[in-house]
């Protein structure tokens, strides 16, 4: 069999090779359009098992093949992957695109939904009639024919070009460096930051013992130290110019490809009918419209605009008061070295300080303990092995796709069930995208066999992130906002493997995208308590907790410059917002000037203007539609984290009780029910905004 096409549970990734591919999607891709072709011409009536049932079949193996393939991309990309899988995502991208688009299906869904027996449907089934037929309405369904082949090449043009700008946003990253070759200039840079930046320069054969040279990237755990401790001045801001490069350089320039997957959106959403590709985008969420959505914005920035302001005045003042200079806004490249020594001299606390309680492996061990008291969940490391080659031998346990890579099993304490298992992969390398996240490869859950035997299969899924890796004598000791990372991204993995909707395409983390942060953004809130942090944050050499009098300079600094923080994140989504709300607000050659108008307040005033992240977005525009008008969804759902966990306050943050009512109301419940449902379910009430501005300082 085709190791694309291979069922098997753990996956063997040696044999994913990019000749391989061609063949498993002209299979899977013929056999998935033979299947729909057999669903819309069928004579018999249309019930749930004949259409919605044999099309979410029809369609699960294209599905599993291209996500295998996807997969790899993110994370051990080459020149050949990457040259095939460009010339089959128009086929797939047609393909899905398509599916709402025959016109011969739609009839039959609609004759379905119309005049079928949908009252004997269960609730979940209920659910997915209505959500495939929302579906298939925002997809085009209702649309003439002429319209619906030029929505098919919107589609396909903007799967292009996604795919397009994130391959330039990795290309660019990869390709820029500084190399230093006088310790002198790495002052102030702490020492295991130094360390990592010659080793990577020896991985690049640079340098001797006698004469070292160090290397530096704009990978996070690179670029942020640099950019928060490095005293040179003239060093920080030849590192800032670099990040703020990517995408812009005449070899990875992504502005021209802005300016049609901008104006191909916008196409698409009048196409459909809608105003604006927000208003398209939003429809199902949350949000309900772009313009609630800039309204949920626009009423946090101006709760925190005062406190912002006031915090960007604050840092000029500090350094002018070390520096005897005068008051004046900083430079951009400034505002993070001087921010951390404003915090230190404050709160007298060093965040590098904490690094050495956040050994990565004791740091996993104590989450999974945290998983099995709040949660009753069980997870272990299994064995697993790599192989450059499917030539070479086979090892113990589960194959992985790069050294650095574990292989974990999920099961439920009480009863030893194997819910699920994924692979976790934290380091950063040049052939692996940047960020953290989340994907599903396999999607299991509770299934009726032919017999009418009710079963549960597991899921499988990865994590992902690009922190500190470990030094050449010691393990990789993190951050405490790459500790926050971790609880993050296991937060959207147990969305997953905890789902127990018998419709795939409404299990786990298939649920509206102002939902799906919910279960990651609430992980975080552990990773700041005493109980919690005890379980995991011990001394890497001696085994100790964080020491009291730290544990409490954390704590206080907590909310320092949280009125910053905040806006950060509300200027992305105000810019993402303006973009696919307003489009036409911003023609394209006047784009950056009118848009750095209208974010200004947003912005932290300074010397040299900050470019807008527009080119380096990838969240917007490295893929058809992701974040794309729905970066306000952070926000959104940490209103609803924060909410949510004052249950775990009042009850206790280790409370089991609360845990099991977490799980069945919300992490096993997909896209089952309507996410305010199932908010109300679990807290017996709307979302309050007034705990997320307690916890943020601003209230």
């Amino acid at each position: 069999m085709n190791p694309f096409l291979d069922s098997e549970f753990t996956i063997s990734w040696s044999a994913l090779t990019p000749d391989r591919l061609p063949e498993a999607m002209e299979d899977v891709l013929q056999s998935a359009s033979s299947e729909i072709e057999t669903i819309s011409t069928a004579t018999d009536a249309p019930t749930y098992e004949n259409t919605l049932a044999h099309l979410e079949r029809a369609t699960e193996m294209v599905g599993n093949a291209w996500g295998k393939a996807a997969h790899l991309l993110s994370v051990a990309d080459s020149k050949e992957l990457r040259k095939v899988y460009g010339e089959w995502l128009p086929k797939v991208s047609d393909f899905f695109s398509g599916i709402p688009l025959n016109e011969k299906l739609w009839n039959r869904v609609q004759a379905f939904a119309k005049n079928g027996d949908t009252q004997v449907l269960s609730p979940v089934q209920q659910r997915h009639l209505e959500e495939t037929v929302a579906d298939f309405k925002e997809a085009g369904a209702a649309l003439p024919t002429e319209k619906k082949q030029r929505l098919r090449g919107i589609n396909a043009r903007l799967a292009s070009l996604t795919r397009s700008y994130g391959e330039n946003v990795l290309d660019a990253t990869n390709a820029w460096e500084l190399l230093i070759d006088q310790e002198e200039y790495l002052a102030g840079l702490p020492a295991r930051a130094q360390e990592a930046a010659r080793e990577k320069a020896r991985e690049k054969g640079l340098g001797s013992e006698e004469k070292p040279v160090w290397r530096f990237t704009l990978h996070q755990p690179s670029l942020e130290p640099f950019l928060t401790y490095l005293e040179s001045d003239t060093l920080r801001r030849q590192m800032w110019e670099g990040a703020s490069s990517v995408g812009q350089t005449e070899a990875h320039d992504n502005r021209p490809l802005v300016d049609e997957i901008l104006t191909l959106r916008e196409e698409k959403a009048h196409l459909l009918g809608r105003q604006s590709f927000a208003d398209l985008v939003l429809k199902r969420r949350m949000a309900k419209s772009g313009d609630e959505a800039l309204a949920f914005i626009e009423d946090l920035f101006d709760r925190s605009e005062e406190a912002f302001h006031d915090e960007a005045r604050k840092l000029e003042r500090f350094k002018a008061s070390q520096t005897s200079g005068t008051h004046s806004p900083l430079e951009p490249w400034e505002i993070i070295y001087w921010a951390e020594k404003q915090r230190k001299a404050e709160y007298d606390f060093d965040e590098e300080a904490l690094r050495p309680f956040f050994p990565i492996d004791r740091v996993l061990q104590g989450l999974f303990t945290l998983a099995e008291k709040v949660f009753g969940l069980e997870i272990e490391e299994k064995a697993s092995f790599y192989r450059s080659s499917p030539d070479e031998p086979v090892g113990e346990g589960a194959e992985v796709w790069h050294p650095d890579v574990r292989f974990y099993e999920l099961r439920q304490a009480d009863t030893n069930a194997h819910l699920g298992s994924f692979y976790a992969d934290w380091h950063p390398r040049e052939s692996k995208r940047g960020g953290a996240w989340f994907n599903s490869l396999l999607t299991g859950g509770p299934k009726t066999e032919g017999n009418g035997k009710k079963i549960r299969a597991p899921h499988l899924g990865v994590i992902c992130g690009n922190l500190t890796p470990s030094g050449k004598d010691g393990p990789a000791l993190l951050t405490h906002r790459e500790v926050e990372t971790i609880f993050h991204e296991f937060g959207h993995l147990l969305h997953h493997l905890l789902g127990e909707v018998e419709v795939k395409s409404l299990n786990g983390v298939n649920v509206a995208w102002d939902f799906v942060e919910l279960p990651s953004q609430i992980m975080e809130n552990w990773c700041w308590h005493r109980e919690s942090l005890d379980l995991f944050a011990r001394h890497f050499e001696t085994g100790e907790p964080i020491p009291e009098d730290l544990f409490r300079k954390m704590t206080n600094a907590r909310r320092f410059r949280a009125a910053s923080a905040m806006v950060r994140q509300l200027q992305f989504a105000k810019l993402d917002l303006e973009l696919h709300h307003h489009h036409g607000h911003y023609p394209a050659k006047t784009r950056d000037d009118i848009l750095a108008q209208t974010l200004a307040p947003y912005q932290i005033p300074t010397a040299t203007r900050q470019p807008l992240m527009l080119y380096r977005f990838s969240h917007l525009f490295s893929s058809p539609t992701g974040y794309a008008a729905g970066y306000y969804s952070y926000k959104w759902a940490e209103v609803l984290d924060a909410d949510a966990f004052t249950r775990f306050q009042m009850e206790g943050i280790f409370n089991r009780d609360v845990g099991r009512q977490f799980v069945e109301k919300i992490l096993s419940k997909g896209n089952s029910a309507d996410p305010m449902d199932l908010y109300r379910d679990f807290m017996g009430r709307k979302p309050e905004l007034l705990p997320l501005l307690k916890r943020s300082g601003l209230a």
